[in-house]
């Protein structure tokens, strides 16, 4: 029997830039020995049902997404959930692409459609959230959504910079949260602004956040977290850490974990790969090692 290929896209990521490369895309995979199935989302959450449609049927040995983070996110948290492993290739289409960037997948469209029928299997790690799956970063606080709110001129002008900056200008009356965050022995008690459990070199665009030498496969988030400022001195701080990848110091606490519990005071709202992931007081996290397997090319 021939294998088959489920391709699910979302039209409308990154501007619909997909609709003009669609027919090259397929050609690829016709040109293949799979029976291609290709599904168009029509909105939150339909990518994740129509992969855990198929998957418990046994009805694919291959999925193809086109997207941004948020089609990739689930589609992963698809067949995490009904504990199915089926190779993913993913083609990125949307605005920032920090995962396909992490893969080290091509910008370009059709190139990302070759490498996902014909690339090396990579197993990269995923993250859990209350129950909730994540493919890169799980955050919280004022830099959560300043990443998909700034502009992409000034991204590109700016660089890491116009990130930081985003965030910065909002310090004036911003949330703080106190929390209690314990892993491995270590219990930190304090009040924050911001929190990230990411695994991958780019968030929202911007490269090197979470520092050098990321290993998406090593059952390890690198994990961050930003004391409020008392003062101008360490706002500063604070900003210069930022802009030198020089995480640790008195304002910001780096390290890498594989599972952390968060205590809040109150709700306190979560981004998972750029989307709303809820509002919870207790928070449990755990990293799953090597559970989905992408496709990347060979000398990714």
């Amino acid at each position: 029997m021939k294998k088959r290929l489920l391709f699910v896209y979302n039209p409308n990521a990154g501007k619909g830039k997909i609709k003009n490369q669609l027919a090259d895309i397929l050609g690829v995979f016709t040109g293949t020995d799979y029976e291609v199935i290709v599904y168009a989302t029509r909105g939150p959450l339909d990518a994740k049902r129509i992969v855990m449609e198929y998957a418990k049927e046994n009805a694919c040995d291959r999925i193809v997404c086109s997207g941004g983070d948020g089609t990739m996110n689930e589609v992963a948290s698809g067949l995490m959930e009904c504990g199915k492993d089926i190779p993913i290739g993913y083609i990125p289409a949307g605005t920032t692409n920090d995962f396909g960037y992490s893969l080290k997948l091509s910008k370009n469209m059709v190139q990302a459609a070759w490498c996902a029928v014909n690339g090396t299997l990579f197993p990269c790690d995923i993250g859990c959230l209350n129950g909730s799956y994540f493919t890169y970063t799980a955050a919280f606080g004022i830099f959560s959504d300043v990443s998909y709110d700034t502009p992409q001129t000034a991204k590109n002008m700016l660089g890491r910079t116009a990130y930081i900056l985003s965030g910065i200008k909002r310090l004036y009356g911003v949330k703080r949260y106190r929390l209690r965050v314990r892993h491995d022995d270590v219990v930190i008690a304090d009040e924050f602004i911001y929190g990230m459990i990411a695994n991958s070199n780019s968030v929202g665009g911007f490269k090197g956040i979470t520092g050098r030498d990321v290993q998406l496969d090593d059952g390890y988030f690198e994990m961050i977290l930003i004391r409020t400022p008392q003062n101008l001195l360490e706002l500063q701080e604070i900003v210069n850490a930022l802009l030198t990848g020089q995480l640790n110091n008195a304002q910001i606490y780096s390290t890498r974990v594989n599972h952390v519990d968060i205590e809040a005071q109150e709700e306190l709202p979560w981004s998972l790969d750029g989307e709303f992931g809820g509002n919870h007081k207790e928070i449990h996290i755990d990293i799953y090692k090597q559970a989905v397997r992408f496709l990347r090319d060979q000398f990714g």
